[in-house]
């Protein structure tokens, strides 16, 4: 291993020497809006990169910050129910518990233990590298109820599956995170949840051996993120750091030899205070225009049925994603760390029957679901309420921030029909067990299918139209 890791350190100075001679070769040929167009593409290319970092940054690296959730390797469980004081990401969900864990691999692999599910609940671990593309999963869809320990291994590795170990799982990227899931039927439910969030285990995979551990991968200095300064040409020094985190995909050589005359490559040293005045502000035009694309593309991320947005291929595998640059950044920009369609589909409203924006401030509104119509899941559906622009949770007299297929008390009618009642006062007692409060202003509906069932995906399922209600 160390001589391997000695080869790879041997090539990547090589690349660093190469890149500088050629920066500085082509730096006199390189014309304004030439870098203004590469600029635009290596930004589009690297927004979802930049915003997965700020995540890994505050949660992982920088442990002062307000967000920090644990060291590399260590998993945190959070058994709570999110609600309006969560603001770390937008569109938080309240019907699970969430686990996270930020992996550096660059020393040895990490092993992922799970327990047997005895009362079958959905959870699911979904897997993140750098890039944002979901890797893989373990949990009830992909790996079902039983227990179980699968191994993550970074790009150097090249072991053999060890005994004991049920699934080698390979990451093109030396960091990745896994984003735990685990279903919380109802406030009652709590303490069963936190027992199947007890059995989850992460170690590294010297210890699940029982072996000595390897020597520690040197300590990397991470780039302070900064949110003003990634939206600049110093995008390039966060850049240049984390493609020197990954696998070279072979797919995407010629693009990186563009980006490399903006002085864009693995590990290269980057001074923004060093480029041509006209060049560096190039590349600010250029940076500035691909956030237009980017937002267009969110956009125009999917397509409007009975007045919910529908998004498919947003979020997926290397393999699904592969040359979809614009989409993957505007999914970003939609949502960071989106399941793959199959795992979960997320249909979302913010207008009604009659195409007007939702209002709590101004109509009452209404969600009826036929009989033979409800969301097809071989999980569960929930529905939740997030004020606009911030797309958070707000607090509300009964505490409610989902409604699901699981929430308590939930009154269907005589034919077999539900009704929920969307709306900022109570639709009554009676009606209260239906009753999503709304935002006494503009407001947006999320649905969420977990592991829907495969004849919902091809056509998707059309979620009924919000109707306001006199």
């Amino acid at each position: 291993m160390k001589k391997q890791k000695k080869t790879i350190g041997l090539i990547a100075a090589i690349m660093l020497l190469s890149t500088g001679f050629m920066l500085s070769s082509c730096s006199g040929k390189l014309t304004p809006e030439e870098a203004k167009n590469i600029a635009e593409e290596a930004y589009i290319y690297a927004y979802p990169m930049l915003d997965n970092y700020k995540m890994m940054f505050v949660q992982a690296v920088w442990d002062k910050s307000p967000a920090y959730e644990a060291p590399f390797n260590k998993l945190k469980n959070k058994a709570i129910l999110l609600g309006p004081e969560y603001t770390t990401i937008v569109r938080p969900n309240n019907d699970t518990f969430y686990s996270i864990v930020w992996f550096d691999l660059r020393s040895e692999p990490m092993v992922i233990s799970v327990p047997a599910i005895t009362d079958k609940r959905y959870y699911s671990f979904q897997l993140i590298d750098l890039y944002t593309h979901n890797f893989d999963y373990i949990g009830t869809r992909t790996t079902g109820f039983g227990a179980g320990s699968y191994l993550l291994a970074g790009p150097e590795w090249k072991g053999e599956k060890p005994k004991g170990v049920v699934k080698v799982i390979k990451s093109e990227c030396n960091f990745a995170v896994a984003l735990g899931r685990t279903q919380v039927y109802n406030p009652d439910d709590v303490e069963n949840a936190k027992k199947v969030m007890g059995g989850y285990k992460v170690q590294p995979l010297s210890a699940f051996l029982g072996k000595e551990a390897p020597e520690p991968a040197a300590p990397l200095d991470f780039p302070v993120y900064s949110p003003e300064k990634v939206k600049t040409a110093e995008f390039i020094t966060y850049l240049n750091f984390l493609l020197g985190q990954v696998e070279p995909n072979p797919g995407e050589e010629k693009l990186l030899k563009k980006f490399s005359k903006i002085g864009i490559g693995p590990n290269v040293p980057f001074d923004v205070e060093k480029l041509n005045p006209e060049i560096r502000q190039a590349i600010e035009e250029g940076i500035k225009s691909a956030l237009v694309k980017i937002e267009d593309k969110m956009k125009k991320l999917g397509e409007r049925k009975n007045g919910w947005m529908q998004i498919a291929g947003a979020f997926g595998s290397r393999e699904d994603m592969q040359g979809k640059y614009l989409t993957r950044a505007a999914a970003a920009m939609f949502g960071l760390w989106g399941n793959n369609l199959e795992e979960a589909y997320y249909p979302e409203a913010n207008v009604d029957k009659d195409g007007e924006p939702l209002d709590g401030s101004k109509h009452n509104y209404i969600l009826h679901f036929d009989k033979d119509r409800m969301p097809p899941v071989k999980a569960f559906w929930s529905l939740s309420m997030y004020k606009l622009p911030e797309q958070l949770f707000i607090e509300n007299p009964i505490n409610r921030y989902v409604i699901s297929s699981a929430t308590k008390g939930l009154k269907y009618n005589k034919d077999g029909s539900l009704d929920v009642y969307i709306q900022k006062k109570s639709p009554g007692k009676n009606k209260e067990s239906n009753w999503l409060p709304a935002y006494d202003g503009p407001f947006s509906l999320q649905a969420r299918l977990y592991w829907p069932e495969p004849e919902s995906l091809d056509p998707l399922y059309v979620m009924p139209a919000v109707n306001k209600v006199n």
